[in-house]
C-alpha cells in the first residue's frame, strides 16, 4: 500500500507475514508432539489474538495483567511465571492460570497452600537455573553469575516438594536449535535426576524458529530424541519473538535535518528510547527500508529520535538520494518487544497501532492521545 496513507508514527503488523510465522510454529508443534505457547512479554496487542488463536491455543504470562489478558482475550488460562508473587496478586493469578511456576522454593512454600485451598487443578512448577546460557549480552542472560532467575541444582532437595509437577528453564534469547541442544545437555547434567519426578518440562522462550536459516529439522530431531528419553514428560516451549519476527514495521517521518561536525542527522517523529528500546539495550542496528550501511559517497545520516535524551540516536545509514523533511522512514521488524516496552517519556506522541490485512486494507487498531499520557501521570 501507499506508505503516505499510513499515519506517522505507526506500528503496522502485516497479517500475511504473521500467518506465515504462525503456520510454521503450528507445524513444529504438531510434528514434534509438544505444546508451543505465545509469550506475552514479547507482544500483547490483544486485538490480534483472534488470528493467533486459529493456530495456537495458549500463552504465557509474567504478571497479573498479562495473565488476565490471556484469560480474557485469548480465552484460555495462562501459563504463569514471575520472579516473585505477592499476597495481593496471587488470588488473581489463581483465577487466570492453568500452570504457575515459582522462581524459588521459598515462593513455592509460601503460596502453594493457597493453590491447595483454592480447590482448582492448577499445575505447579519450579524454575531451574542450569547455570549455562549462550546469550552473550548480560542484560538478557538469565544464567549470568548471581542471577535471581531460577533455582540452582545445589538448592534442590533430593525429593521435590509435594505439589511440584513441572520444571521450567529459560536460557535463550533469539537463539538457535544448537543453543537449545547445548542447554538441554546442561539441564540433564545438573537436573536429570529430578526429571523422573515431574510430568512436564517447560523449555522457556528464545527459540527463534521463524528466523531465516534456523534449522527446523535439527530442532525436530532434538525434541523427538529428548521425548524418547523422557516419554512421560509433556514438553512446552514459549517463544516470544518467533511469533512476530519480521511481521511488520514502524512508519516514521523525517521532521528535521541537523548537521554537526560533518555528521548529518535525520530527526524523526519517533524515538529509539521510547519506541524502539531494544535497539539501545541489546544493542542492535535495525534495518531501514531503502537504506544500507554507510557507503562512501552516498548521502549518509544518523537517525535521531525526538526525545531530549542525548543518546536517542543510531547510525549510520546511506540512501540513494538525500533525505528531505517530510520523507517517510520505515524501520523494519518492529513488532516484537516494541509496543510492550514503549514509554511516554517526554510526553512524546505514542505511535498508533494498525494491521495491514491480507486484502491490502489498513485496519487502525488504536491511536493514542494526550489523555493517555495525562492518565498515566496521576
Amino acid at each position: 500500500m501507499d506508505i503516505q496513507t499510513i499515519p506517522s508514527p505507526c506500528y503496522v503488523i502485516e497479517e500475511s507475514l504473521l500467518r506465515r510465522n504462525l503456520t510454521l510454529i503450528k507445524d513444529v508443534k504438531e510434528r514434534a508432539g509438544i505444546e508451543i505457547i505465545m509469550a506475552l512479554k514479547a507482544f500483547a496487542m490483544w486485538k490480534v489474538f483472534p488470528i493467533v488463536r486459529e493456530y495456537i491455543a495458549y500463552a504465557t504470562a509474567s504478571s497479573v495483567y498479562e495473565a488476565r489478558l490471556v484469560y480474557e482475550e485469548l480465552g484460555t488460562p495462562a501459563h504463569t511465571y514471575s520472579p516473585a508473587y505477592t499476597e495481593a496478586d496471587f488470588p488473581h493469578l489463581l483465577k487466570c492460570s492453568s500452570h504457575i511456576t515459582f522462581n524459588s522454593l521459598s515462593q513455592f512454600e509460601r503460596f502453594y497452600p493457597m493453590v491447595v485451598a483454592d480447590g482448582r487443578r492448577i499445575s505447579c512448577g519450579l524454575r531451574i537455573n542450569p547455570e549455562y546460557s549462550d546469550v552473550a549480552t548480560d542484560l538478557y542472560n538469565p544464567c549470568a553469575p548471581g542471577s535471581r532467575m531460577g533455582i540452582t541444582s545445589d538448592k534442590l532437595p533430593d525429593q521435590l516438594p509435594e505439589g511440584v509437577e513441572g520444571l521450567h528453564f529459560h536460557t535463550l534469547c533469539e537463539s538457535s536449535a544448537q543453543d537449545l541442544a547445548n542447554t538441554l545437555q546442561a539441564v540433564e547434567q545438573r537436573f536429570g535426576r529430578w526429571l523422573s519426578q515431574v510430568r512436564w518440562l517447560n523449555m522457556g522462550g528464545g527459540h527463534l524458529m521463524t528466523r531465516k536459516g534456523y534449522d527446523i529439522d535439527f530442532l525436530l530431531r532434538l525434541l523427538n530424541e529428548f521425548k524418547a528419553k523422557y516419554p512421560h514428560l509433556q514438553i512446552i516451549m514459549e517463544p516470544g519473538s518467533a511469533f512476530f519476527w519480521q511481521t511488520g514495521f514502524l512508519r516514521t517521518t523525517v521532521v528535521d535535518l541537523v548537521e554537526n561536525n560533518g555528521i548529518e542527522t535525520a530527526v524523526i517523529d519517533a524515538s529509539f528510547t521510547c519506541h524502539m528500546p531494544d535497539c539501545l539495550e541489546m544493542p542492535y542496528k535495525p534495518a531501514v527500508r531503502h537504506a544500507t550501511d554507510a557507503v562512501p559517497g552516498k548521502p549518509t545520516y544518523r537517525i535521531g529520535g525526538c526525545s531530549c535524551l542525548s543518546g536517542d540516536f543510531m547510525g549510520d545509514w546511506s540512501f540513494d538520494r538525500p533525505l528531505h523533511i517530510g520523507d517517510p522512514l520505515i524501520f523494519e521488524d518492529m513488532i516484537h518487544y516494541t509496543t510492550v516496552k514503549t514509554t511516554m517519556f517526554n510526553g512524546i506522541q505514542h505511535p498508533s497501532l494498525a494491521i495491514l490485512r491480507e486484502d491490502g486494507t489498513l485496519d487502525m487498531l488504536r491511536a493514542f492521545t494526550y489523555e493517555d499520557y495525562k492518565s498515566r501521570m496521576s
